[in-house]
């Protein structure tokens, strides 16, 4: 093992930022327009694909922290994209459900994304870009 730091060049967490810059500068362009951010974004996708949920599997699913979600919900159902109901068993737990209006906006956009993946996908090229996302995925399920 060496004390050397790396070159910001080659420290992954630099790159890493970088390449989630590079990502997501222009759909966050595409948000604005559509006037709800990146966090608000990910929760409507994550209940537009997997349908009504807990906040705490929200939270996973989209990555974002709980205390985070608390808010970013608050602000969704002030703007009518999401509804939130007691859980049929447990009126202390919550259900949260993507609604129409939330939904027409992942639908009115989600061809922006997808455009832009796909350029990226080409770019990259299709085996380089699976390959990509399989390291990302490993990376993300390394034991600590």
């Amino acid at each position: 093992m060496t004390n050397d730091v790396p070159l910001t060049s080659r420290s992954l967490p630099i790159a890493l930022l970088r390449a989630r810059e590079r990502v997501m500068g222009p759909i966050r362009k595409m948000l604005a327009d559509v006037g709800v951010t990146e966090q608000q974004w990910r929760v409507l996708r994550v209940l537009n694909e997997e349908g009504p949920q807990e906040p705490t599997h929200i939270a996973d699913r989209a990555c974002l922290l709980l205390p985070s979600l608390t808010r970013i919900l608050q602000k969704l159902e002030a703007k009518g994209l999401i509804l939130r109901r007691a859980h049929p068993c447990d009126k202390r737990r919550q259900i949260v459900d993507i609604t129409a209006k939330g939904r027409q906006i992942i639908q009115d956009n989600i061809q922006v994304t997808v455009h832009l993946a796909e350029d990226l996908r080409t770019k990259l090229g299709p085996d380089r870009h699976e390959a990509l996302l399989d390291l990302l995925n490993e990376l993300r399920d390394l034991e600590t």
